[in-house]
């Protein structure tokens, strides 16, 4: 291991930075979060989807300041506007195509990223604070992305927006007087696109930006989790750092770019290739203006809101559905102390575990695709099945877990 100094800002006094960080902790922070933040050794794949949602999120915003200069939130005019960016602005097809296939990559790397924290118990004390920020992060980036679905005025985002707002009908009491409140209007009209274009563009980014902040210092103040699941703070040597840690740089900052890199190339070939990524990304029906008087002869939401979809028509009352839904995500707010087990990583987890997990990730996985395919009977039964399955995974965890047959831990690091 090179000397703990190497990855060490420092501000000489007589300098520019010195005169800077006198008067704000410009280099102390950048050794407190990067420079001097030790991360266990033996990250994998699995560790680079972090900072690739960091990127894709820049992306966004990005993106999104640019789109806005020539973006119209009217009724009248907000498709014609996105027409207009993508023929007459300049380069504002890519601004367009960066954004809308920033979204699905957004989601993409989110999941795995929630994936790799299943895998490795990264939702685990001392963690668990860092598991429920980046879950409201989840939830946040969801309404961030429904709003955003609504703003290009086509066929599916009027009629996909529809039926999401129809579902907070579906309370009891509150919910036709809650429905009428979010729409703004008794339908969806210019009202509802500039209340969501505020919303999009304003107000969730905002705290979408202070949620990833807290998201790293909640990180960094316990420490990143590992495939082994062993406390790196535990072994010190005579400096006081960790044994089986590294500077996050530049060892993980140069491969975590090399992981951008990859990704942004793949990012590339999609947005070049296959912008409306085969009808998943963009719907054929968004390339026609928002008509109220003509249904689309399928609604269906993007591919990263499916699976839950899915779940909430498997079940024939609409209330229970969006209940279903609303548990779907509400449940693994619950993984902390759903999961009953001391050890974190799957590597060392027993064969129940690794059962149900798979049955999880599968399940998942059909529903996402059940919830792009028109309702057929067999199709919902089959979504019933899956639904069921999912919950399953929560429902069997904290008592298959209490008395799981383990591997034992290695106390350092493999």
């Amino acid at each position: 291991m090179s000397d703990h100094n190497d990855s060490k800002l420092v501000a000489k006094n007589g300098t520019l930075l010195g005169w800077f960080d006198k008067r704000y902790p410009l280099v102390s922070t950048w050794n407190v979060h990067v420079g001097e933040y030790y991360a266990p050794k033996n990250f994998n794949f699995w560790y680079f989807f972090g900072s690739l949602a960091l990127i894709v999120l820049v992306n966004q915003i990005v993106t999104g300041i640019w789109l806005t200069m020539s973006y119209k939130p009217s009724a009248a005019e907000a498709f014609a506007s996105v027409e207009y960016i993508m023929r007459d602005v300049e380069w504002g097809w890519l601004i367009r195509y960066m954004h809308s296939t920033g979204a699905s990559a957004f989601f993409l790397v989110v999941y795995l990223h929630m994936m790799r924290g299943m895998l490795y118990g990264s939702y685990k004390e001392p963690r668990e604070l860092v598991w429920l920020i980046g879950m409201m992060l989840f939830l946040l980036l969801m309404a961030e992305a429904f709003m955003g679905y609504l703003l290009p005025w086509g066929q599916m985002s009027y009629w996909g927006a529809q039926v999401i707002i129809s579902l907070f009908g579906a309370i009891p009491l509150i919910g036709p007087d809650l429905a009428l409140w979010v729409r703004g209007d008794f339908v969806i009209s210019d009202v509802t696109l500039n209340r969501f274009f505020a919303l999009h563009v304003i107000a969730l980014p905002l705290v979408l930006v202070v949620l990833v902040f807290m998201h790293i210092v909640a990180l960094h103040q316990v420490g990143s989790n590992n495939p082994d699941g062993v406390e790196i703070k535990k072994y010190k040597n005579d400096r006081g750092l960790p044994m089986d840690g590294i500077p996050f740089h530049p060892y993980y900052s140069v491969k975590d770019s090399m992981g951008a890199v990859f990704f942004m190339l793949l990012f590339a070939i999609v947005m070049f290739y296959a912008p409306e990524g085969g009808g998943y990304f963009i719907e054929a029906p968004n390339f026609e203006p928002a008509n109220p008087l003509k249904t689309p002869d399928h609604i269906a939401p993007v591919w990263y809101f499916t699976p839950f979809y899915a779940i909430l028509r498997a079940i024939p009352d609409k209330f229970l559905g969006v209940v279903a839904m609303g548990g779907a995500i509400a449940v693994l707010f619950a993984m902390p102390w759903l999961d009953r087990c001391k050890v974190k990583s799957i590597r060392y987890r027993g064969l129940s575990f690794k059962i149900l997990l798979t049955i999880l990730v599968v399940s998942f996985v059909i529903l996402g695709w059940l919830g792009t395919q028109p309702a057929t009977p067999e199709l919902t039964k089959l979504a019933q099945i899956f639904t069921a399955l999912y919950f399953m995974f929560f429902l069997i965890l904290p008592f298959t877990s209490v008395n799981e047959k383990t591997k034992p831990v290695p106390e350092r690091v493999t």
